[in-house]
């Protein structure tokens, strides 16, 4: 990593630390978003499907008379075949104006990170490294922070504004 992307990869750690993530498990994994963009959290119901949308959108859901495109994380990163069951919910976000939904396997908690319990972000190749904001260390566990309005608002996730529209 050059000396210019460490230092911008420690601001934004910077600005990151103090916030609550919201840490949710998909697979062995744990992650965490900004628990700001959080609206709520449902459990899993069956989607209509929305015909040639990508395989990681799920499909639509009525959420009090709005139609809300839904996305499956465990799809969306590849991370092996879905599975539903009681612990999977789906968390409804608040980004940018929109409402949208993330299947995710399980939520654990509410987590407050402090600036020495952030990391930046190796870079690897293989994960979008634009929405991987740092890693949380708390104790025994890793939070994946996730810039979940990046990775919502990104080009390939453009399709769901055509889908709620």
């Amino acid at each position: 990593m050059s000396y210019t992307t460490q230092t911008q990869a420690q601001a934004g750690i910077g600005e990151i630390a103090g916030k609550e993530f919201l840490a949710f498990t998909l697979g062995q994994e744990e992650y965490g978003i900004d628990i700001l963009r959080v609206q709520e959290i449902r459990g899993y119901e069956p989607v209509t499907r929305i015909a040639n949308a990508p395989d990681f959108i799920k499909g639509v859901v009525n959420l009090r008379g709005i139609i809300v495109p839904v996305v499956d994380m465990r799809i969306k990163f590849s991370l092996g075949t879905p599975t539903y069951d009681q612990f999977t919910v789906v968390i409804i976000l608040n980004i940018g104006g929109r409402v949208m939904g993330m299947v995710v396997d399980s939520v654990s908690d509410v987590t407050t990170l402090s600036p020495n319990q952030v990391r930046p972000a190796p870079e690897m190749g293989t994960f979008d490294s634009d929405c991987l904001i740092g890693l949380g260390t708390l104790d025994e566990r890793m939070l994946i922070l996730v810039d979940i309005e990046k990775l919502m608002s990104s080009s390939e996730m453009g399709l769901m504004e055509k889908i709620a529209a």
